[in-house]
């Protein structure tokens, strides 16, 4: 069938947007948005692009929040799901099936970089879900349960993890996890830098924990936070100070692995610090709901004689998918993509941010990108209304963006890996024009 009646067709069969929205109001527990003044429906999505229920095509500048890896809907990726669904769509950890260990073996192989001594998964079926094991194992390994994380982060939302989360617009409902303490992120934009932050994680453990820690959680670079970059010099100082603490390393990669930030695997390894613990999910899956845990042989052992256990994680059509993404990641050099493509944009953003006066910073790697947005450069007061209508304007040039931050200011920019430099070019032509409009 060709495309454009494939189109027409799914055209055809969708509701209007206005009966997806009433239905979905009507029997969905409320979900954050809408993004937009209008909702968009979206009916189909090929590679680094989507289609609403009309047509419109349009290039995905979020990929579901940094999920999509290798593209919607990847001919080999579909093919190998389908593949293990001919032969059986579930079974649980409880029976041998071959493809857990091996993919787990493969994964580790790759993460050989970041720390060789990572070496025992855990499949899981989402980031937090990852997070909150993390946590446990983190507690059981060093018999502490204080744990310190950073300001501007997101760990996920069950109750733990949202106990880790250091924005307040994601913490309600409280109480929950409890001896958390959170140490200033090295946020140079705002004024933080590294040294500051440093001294502020040392006082933070000595005067709002025991001075012995469980762990130190945090992502490499702040997703929903806004895309907070810290300097090189950050982390391995921080790392030392958690050690001195008696704790473990946590690096939170839901968003920031599966070479989202480039060349390298995981976003940690930029700074040269070698992670106890790794969470990873998003992008690890291309969208089939996936988490994985990762850490050293010794650390894993604290877990033996404890009851743990999850139903899906693992499950054989988990592990082709995830399978799939790594075979797609590597036969298509999606890693180089991401340094190359995500550097031109960067460039080109950094260029239309020196004339644009409600551009304050754009920072990030690879393809996760950041964009601060304020009223002035001298005043640098976010401009959280101009990011609203940003989103607008980009959405009707045929682009779809995110926005984050504590006060929603921060346009996020995270595109499946396999975007051209094309579309970055019209990525950024989308933005300069919509600014040039607000």
């Amino acid at each position: 069938m060709r495309k454009s009646a494939l189109l027409e067709r799914e055209s055809s069969q969708a509701q209007s947007t206005e009966a997806v929205a009433a239905l979905r109001e009507k029997h969905v527990l409320p979900l954050p948005g809408p993004m937009y003044s209008k909702p968009l429906q979206i009916v189909r999505g090929r590679g680094q692009f989507l289609y609403d229920e009309k047509g419109k095509k349009y290039l995905d500048g979020f990929a579901g929040v940094a999920t999509v890896s290798i593209g919607h809907s990847h001919p080999h990726w579909l093919k190998k799901i389908k593949e293990q669904m001919d032969e059986y769509f579930h079974t649980t950890a409880l029976y041998l099936h071959p493809s857990l260990g091996l993919l787990a073996q493969r994964l580790v192989t790759m993460l050989k970089m970041a720390n060789p001594q990572l070496e025992m998964c855990f499949f899981t079926n989402s980031g937090s879900e990852a997070n909150e094991l993390a946590a446990l194992i983190a507690k059981n390994y060093t018999g502490s349960h204080e744990f310190v994380a950073l300001q501007h982060s997101y760990h996920g939302r069950t109750l733990m993890a949202m106990a880790l989360t250091g924005q307040s617009n994601w913490r309600h409902s409280t109480p929950y996890g409890q001896s958390v303490s959170f140490a200033k992120s090295n946020y140079t934009y705002r004024g933080y830098g590294y040294k500051e932050c440093l001294d502020d994680l040392a006082q933070t453990v000595r005067t709002s924990t025991s001075g012995r820690i469980a762990a130190f959680f945090a992502e490499p670079i702040n997703g929903v936070g806004g895309v907070v970059t810290p300097e090189p010099e950050y982390f391995p100082g921080a790392y030392e100070l958690v050690k001195k603490a008696g704790g473990l390393f946590i690096s939170d990669e839901v968003q920031t692995g599966v070479y989202r930030t480039g060349h390298e695997f995981l976003g940690i390894q930029k700074w040269g610090v070698k992670p106890d613990i790794v969470t990873m999910a998003k992008g690890l899956g291309n969208g089939y709901p996936v988490g994985c845990v990762v850490t050293t042989r010794e650390i894993a052992e604290a877990m033996k004689g404890k009851l743990h256990y999850n139903t899906f994680g693992g499950s054989p059509v988990q592990m082709a998918a995830v399978g799939a993404v790594l075979d797609v990641l590597e036969k298509e050099e999606l890693a180089k993509n991401a340094h190359e493509v995500g550097a031109h944009l960067i460039g080109k953003l950094k260029k239309i941010g020196d004339k644009n006066p409600f551009v304050g910073e754009v920072r990030g790697a690879g393809l996760m990108i950041g964009v601060e947005l304020v009223k002035d450069k001298k005043s640098q007061e976010p401009a959280s209304d101009i990011a609203v209508k940003l989103l607008d304007l980009t959405k009707e040039r045929g682009l779809l963006i995110g926005k984050g931050g504590l006060s929603g200011n921060i346009l996020r920019i995270k595109p499946p890996l396999c975007i051209t430099r094309k579309d970055a070019d019209f990525a950024a032509d989308a933005i300069e024009d919509s600014l040039g409009k607000v």
